[in-house]
């Protein structure tokens, strides 16, 4: 987890989770020792199309600025680099506030124990799970397979 600090005010992006996101990724892929190319899947906060994309660069999952060719080149779903929000993230869900968290655990438990259905991430071992409060905080966690 990560809090906002006074680079909040540095650039808009940071406003709505990039900077403490980053942070909070960093502390987590030290704590697991892997890297963002590790994760199998990523179930992430994309409450806007916006923060998903700059959380895409926030996470490592593609450098600075790279985010649309990220998408472009199909890197962020089946059959790319990393699937994200196989679940249809929070948009799809309606955004429910307090509840988001628990459905992208869960999205991501039933994918590492080969559950989710049509969905399924084949072979995943590793998913990373983001969840931010714009502005303030970023929760960052990371689920390996048994």
């Amino acid at each position: 987890m990560a809090t906002d600090t006074a680079t909040l005010y540095d650039n808009a992006r940071n406003v709505v989770g990039q900077d403490y996101g980053r942070r909070a990724a960093n502390i987590a892929y030290e704590a697991a020792g892997i890297g963002p190319e590790d994760a199998d899947l990523v179930e992430l906060h994309d409450c806007f199309t916006p923060n998903e994309v700059i959380t895409y660069e926030a996470l490592g999952l593609c450098g600075e600025g790279e985010a649309t060719r990220f998408v472009d080149d199909g890197d962020n779903t089946y059959g790319g680099k990393i699937v994200v929000n196989p679940s249809g993230g929070l948009m799809s869900k309606g955004h429910p506030i307090g509840a988001t968290g628990v459905a992208q655990c869960v999205e991501i438990v039933w994918h590492l124990r080969g559950e989710a259905g049509q969905r399924q991430v084949e072979g995943a071992r590793i998913g990373l799970q983001h969840n931010i409060g714009v502005p303030g905080a970023a929760v960052v966690t990371i689920y390996k397979a048994a």
